[in-house]
């Protein structure tokens, strides 16, 4: 039997103008000069503009900071940005590897675009934090969606990829091994601290294993790779990146500076201007009308690309006004999803301003998601933080009687930060900090 029904829907469609300026957007400085290089050569419309202005101001503004000589990019005579070393190829990187993983896959449009966007967050070892996939809930994906992507990526090659934390890559990489008995998971995934530290009594006693068949498991998990994506960054070369953003401290003042220098600037040809109005060949003047109408896309793209970056850098700035000042290198509590709040733009359009982007101020370069670290147990204080708090810790304590991870749980909570002992042997692990044995041991 058949029936009819009216059904309202809302539904986002993108026009290729607003595609293409997400994409602009999304772009890093040498991303960007790769784009417009290529684009100016297939339209005679855009025009390279001459850079003697900003060569000038650049000048001016090295004589103010002596320190932006000391970054990876400096400014050459011809006006071009040159870097200290090769930049490495992308077609080598964990990203093209699995992309291309990715679309042998033939996944539907949706879950290989999420897909796609989760490989874009991976870190230089293929993690991915945990705040970032809650910014992709943030969004408003569906979780099962979500859940499914997650399913696909760390079902790609090498295994570990997209875990969040050092014993969930563990498992995913014992999920692969055949005839692995369960109780060697249920270590990896609930006992890694322990077994760093080679407490093998608290193991036995909640899984029921003998001392033999714990050392056993410690021996195979051991022998495992914990950074799986260690291989495509050795493969390459040093990597030099451009900053798109300066910040320069004047006094009790902050400056944001963007980097007009990279990527190169264009503007419309005033000859093919003039050719348009006056050519009588219809032909030519429909082939330059739309030469022109992409012109002025990208061109207005690049102004919004522009403009929405140093409102995200200016907001950082402020939110983390005494990283900048030196006053202190811990960072305040930042999630992304509050930037945009505050700038009263999507979350997603943050996420696309933000990512694979570098500041550089005088403490050194960073990239821009380095400054978003969220609270710590709760409290106002932030993740990197409290890192680097237990790094200090750990610094002034007794060699010869190093703090367990309880007591330094218990000094941090003195501090304000209220975690647990194993967020602690997280951070630690994080850190490259070894175990309270270990540590013994190495100062013996």
């Amino acid at each position: 039997m058949m029936s009819f029904k009216t059904e309202f829907r809302q539904q986002l469609k993108l026009s290729p103008r607003l595609m293409q300026s997400m994409e602009i957007l999304r772009m890093n400085a040498d991303e960007l000069t790769e784009y417009l290089n290529r684009v100016s050569e297939e339209n005679p419309v855009m025009e390279r503009e001459e850079n003697g202005d900003l060569l000038r101001e650049w000048e001016a503004l090295r004589r103010q900071a002596s320190w932006l000589d000391d970054g990876p990019t400096r400014i050459s005579g011809g006006g071009t940005l040159s870097e200290r070393g090769a930049v490495d190829r992308e077609t080598e990187s964990l990203g093209a590897f699995l992309r291309d993983q990715l679309a042998r896959l033939r996944l539907p449009g949706p879950l290989s675009a999420l897909c796609g966007y989760l490989i874009e967050m991976l870190d230089d070892d293929g993690y991915l934090e945990t705040a970032d996939i809650e910014s992709v809930r943030e969004l408003g994906v569906p979780e099962e969606l979500l859940q499914e992507a997650l399913r696909t990526l760390r079902g790609l090659e090498p295994a570990g990829i997209g875990a969040c934390d050092l014993s969930e890559r563990i498992c995913l990489q014992l999920e692969r091994q055949e005839g692995v008995p369960a109780y060697v998971l249920m270590i990896a995934r609930d006992f890694l601290p322990e077994l760093g530290q080679r407490r093998y009594g608290p193991i036995c006693k909640a899984l029921g294993v003998s001392k033999r068949e714990a050392q056993d498991a410690a021996e195979f998990i051991a022998s495992l790779n914990p950074r799986p994506a260690q291989g495509f960054a050795s493969a390459e070369s040093t990597r030099f990146v451009r900053p798109d953003i300066f910040v320069i401290r004047d006094g009790e003042t902050l400056r944001v500076i963007l980097n007009e220098c990279a990527p190169p600037r264009f503007r419309l040809s005033a000859d093919y201007e003039r050719l348009l109005r006056e050519s009588d060949d219809p032909d030519t003047r429909d082939y330059l009308r739309e030469k022109t109408r992409q012109a002025k896309w990208i061109l207005d793209s690049l102004e919004r690309r522009g403009t929405t970056l140093r409102r995200c850098a200016e907001t950082l700035v402020t939110r983390q006004r005494a990283f900048f000042m030196e006053k202190t290198a811990a960072l305040v509590p930042m999630k992304l999803l509050s930037l945009a709040e505050e700038l009263s733009l999507h979350p997603s359009t943050v996420s696309r301003a933000v990512r694979g982007k570098y500041l550089q101020c005088r403490r050194g370069t960073y990239p821009l998601r380095f400054f978003f670290s969220p609270a710590a147990g709760g409290a106002e204080i932030s993740r990197q933080s409290v890192k680097l708090r237990l790094a200090e810790l750990v610094r002034r304590e007794d060699p010869r009687r190093p703090w367990s991870d309880e007591k330094l749980r218990e000094l941090l909570s003195a501090d304000g930060a209220e975690i647990s002992r194993r967020t602690v042997a997280k951070y630690r692990m994080e850190c490259g900090i070894p175990s309270s044995t270990a540590r013994k041991r190495v100062d013996k």
